[in-house]
């Protein structure tokens, strides 16, 4: 068996994990991301896309047609290539930005 030689973190979902694999000192549970990779629309997303749309609460699909595509650019971490999954993913639902 492997000796875990990291820092031991406990997730508010209780997932243990260990920062030992990380450059820094980071919070993020790597179990709950490869959740939200497969079960959300922010899957499609690269993380610091994905982190843009949590960290303003935008965890849905009509929550995201709520905002202008100028509104969701200009969030830090937001690209071209994440808007345009989003179109994507907007246009399979019936939904769209806000004009």
């Amino acid at each position: 068996m492997t000796k875990r030689t990291g820092t031991p973190r406990t997730c508010p979902h209780g997932h243990t994990y260990y920062t030992y694999y990380k450059s820094s000192d980071c919070p993020v549970c790597p179990i709950c991301e490869s959740v939200k990779e497969t079960e959300s629309f922010l899957g499609e997303l690269a993380a610091p896309a994905r982190r843009a749309l949590e960290g303003k609460g935008i965890t849905s699909l009509p929550q995201l047609s709520t905002y202008t595509e100028e509104d969701i650019l200009a969030l830090h971490g937001m690209g071209k290539s994440a808007i345009s999954k989003l179109k994507e993913v907007l246009t399979t639902q019936g939904l769209s930005f806000q004009d």
